[in-house]
């Protein structure tokens, strides 16, 4: 049992004595082994302070260049995408508010440039690591879906990524729509479902539940097309897609 020694206090009898020395001798082992493995570890790095410094200096260089590349040349690369973007965007708004061959005409500007701009598609390929690039993709895809170039649409569409609470849910269910084109309706389906599912919103949601019901519909899925239209009435009541509700929700229940 360990006793407690006032300092200053000096063995007297043999024993303490004896056990004062084992006491010193397992201390100065204890500090031995210390000083023994802070001398091995000086030793190693002594040995390898050359490929320690080589792995310092090249982890340095990587952030160092990480830094530099944000702000001397990916900072600059954005700001000078996003403005050769503007004239594109400014073809495919008044695109959208024209119809016919004008529109046509407009959304093909948009994407192949003019008067010494690039057009989408320029600026996807010259500037494709930038969020202007990736922008671009979204214009691209919704521009060659309103002139009807459907594989073009779904292959542009399908490279834009966003965490954007309407333009992802958007850019997934445009591709739906340009396979309801190309009249393969159980792909578009699929889009539809996962354009709703992406994200809850006021807008997108009902939107694409809506066509999911409508092409499930066709389909000849009415127990699907129910479920859609059921939850549009529940969840969303005050959208404009649950005013059609009650016209589909006859057709799907009839079908089954």
């Amino acid at each position: 049992m360990a006793t407690y020694k006032k300092r200053g206090y000096k063995p007297n009898t043999k024993e303490e004595q004896q056990t004062a020395v084992e006491e010193q001798s397992t201390t100065a082992e204890v500090f031995n082994t210390l000083d023994e493995g802070a001398g091995k570890t000086e030793e190693w790095v002594a040995r390898n302070q050359k490929y320690i410094f080589i792995i310092i200096g090249v982890a340095a260089a990587v952030i160092l260049g990480y830094l530099a590349y944000e702000e001397f040349i990916q900072e600059p690369k954005e700001a000078e995408a996003a403005n050769e973007m503007f004239v594109a965007q400014q073809y495919f708004e008044t695109a959208l508010n024209s119809s016919g061959a004008q529109s046509d005409s407009l959304y093909n500007l948009a994407l192949t440039g003019a008067q010494g701009k690039f057009g989408f598609e320029d600026i996807i390929e010259n500037y494709g690591g930038t969020k202007a690039g990736n922008l671009s993709r979204y214009y691209a895809g919704m521009a060659y879906l309103n002139t009807n170039q459907y594989q073009q649409a779904i292959d542009h569409l399908d490279d834009f990524k966003s965490d954007d609470q309407i333009l992802a849910p958007l850019a997934k269910g445009a591709i739906g729509d340009a396979f309801l084109q190309l009249e393969q309706p159980e792909e578009a389906l699929d889009y539809y479902e996962e354009a709703a599912q992406m994200r809850e919103n006021n807008f997108t949601t009902p939107r694409f539940l809506m066509k999911a019901a409508v092409t499930a519909i066709k389909l000849g899925n009415g127990a699907a097309a129910e479920k859609y239209l059921t939850r549009i009435q529940k969840e969303y009541p005050d959208s404009a897609e649950a005013n059609k509700v009650s016209v589909y929700l006859g057709q799907a229940q009839a079908m089954q």
